[in-house]
C-alpha cells in the first residue's frame, strides 16, 4: 500500500528496546509525522546499559552508560520532533516478553491513546547472512504487538487497570518495521537528513563511524520497489474494534 504514506496519525507511540533502535529504523517516518503535527511518545524499554565492549569498563560502568545513552536518545528525539520520552529502565540484554512487562506497556497505551504504534517485526531473526536480530528487539516488538492487541483494548484483560482509571483504548494501526514481506512504504525523502542527524546523536555507540552512507543505502533499497528515493517499509495491521475476540 504505497498510498499509506498519506496516513498521518494525530498521536503515535514508538516502542523499542534500546536507545538508537528507533533512529536506525523508523525515525524518518516519525519525523515526517511530527512535521505534520503528530504528537509522538517514544518508549525505550531498556537504557542500553550493556552497550559497551570497552575492556576498561566493568559492571560498575552500567549506570553511567545508561545515563549517557538516555541523554543521547533525548537529544535524538528533540531533532525528530518527539516531545515526550518514557524510559522504562529494564536490564539491557535480558529483555523477555513477560506478562508483567506487557501490562506496563498496556498502561502506557491506555494513558496516551495513540492512533498508531510503531515497533519492529517480532518474527525477524536473520537479516541476510551478517546480522542476527538482537533478542531484545524481538522481545520489545512482541511486547508492543500484544499490548496493542489484545491487551490495550480489552476491558477484562488486566482488569485491575480499570480500578486505577486506565480505560481500554483501541489502537487503529500497528506499524511493524523490517518484515520479510512489507505491504506499506512511507516516503521519507524529505526527512532522511533528520533521521541521520538524530542517529548521529548516539555517539557512544557510533564512535568514529559515520552511518550516513549505510542509512541512505538502506532507505534507497526499501524505497526502490515503490519508486521512492528513500523509504521505510512496514507490515501494517489495520485494526478494527471488536466485541469479544478470544
Amino acid at each position: 500500500m504505497s498510498d499509506e504514506k498519506e496516513f498521518i496519525p494525530k498521536r503515535a507511540m514508538s516502542i523499542h528496546a534500546h536507545p538508537d533502535d528507533q533512529e536506525f529504523t523508523v525515525a524518518g517516518t516519525l519525523a515526517k509525522w511530527a512535521r505534520a503535527g503528530c504528537e509522538i511518545v517514544s518508549v525505550i524499554i531498556t537504557s542500553g546499559d550493556g552497550g559497551s565492549n570497552d575492556p576498561a569498563h566493568d559492571a560498575s560502568y552500567k549506570p553511567t552508560l545508561a545515563h549517557i545513552r538516555e541523554g543521547e536518545q533525548s537529544a535524538a528525539n528533540e531533532i525528530i520532533g518527539i516531545k515526550q520520552t518514557v524510559y522504562m529502565r529494564h536490564p539491557d540484554g535480558e529483555l523477555e516478553p513477560t506478562v508483567a512487562l506487557r501490562k506496563e506497556l498496556t498502561k502506557f497505551i491506555r494513558t496516551h491513546k495513540p492512533e498508531a504504534v510503531v515497533t519492529g517485526d517480532p518474527q525477524a531473526v536473520f537479516y541476510g547472512n551478517g546480522y542476527i536480530n538482537h533478542p531484545d528487539h524481538r522481545a520489545a516488538a512482541q511486547l508492543a504487538t500484544y499490548a496493542v492487541f489484545p491487551s490495550a483494548g480489552s476491558r477484562l484483560v488486566f482488569a485491575d487497570l480499570l480500578a486505577e482509571g486506565y480505560e481500554p483504548h483501541n489502537v487503529k494501526r500497528l506499524y511493524l518495521h523490517g518484515p520479510e514481506k512489507p505491504d506499506t512504504w512511507v516516503d521519507v525523502t524529505e526527512t532522511i537528513d533528520v533521521k541521520i542527524a538524530a542517529l548521529k546523536k548516539h555517539a557512544s555507540q557510533l564512535g568514529d563511524w559515520d552511518p550516513e552512507k549505510m542509512i541512505r543505502e538502506w532507505a534507497e533499497e526499501e524505497g526502490k520497489e515503490q519508486g521512492m528515493p528513500y523509504a521505510e517499509a512496514y507490515k501494517v495491521m489495520i485494526l478494527e474494534q471488536e466485541e469479544g475476540h478470544d
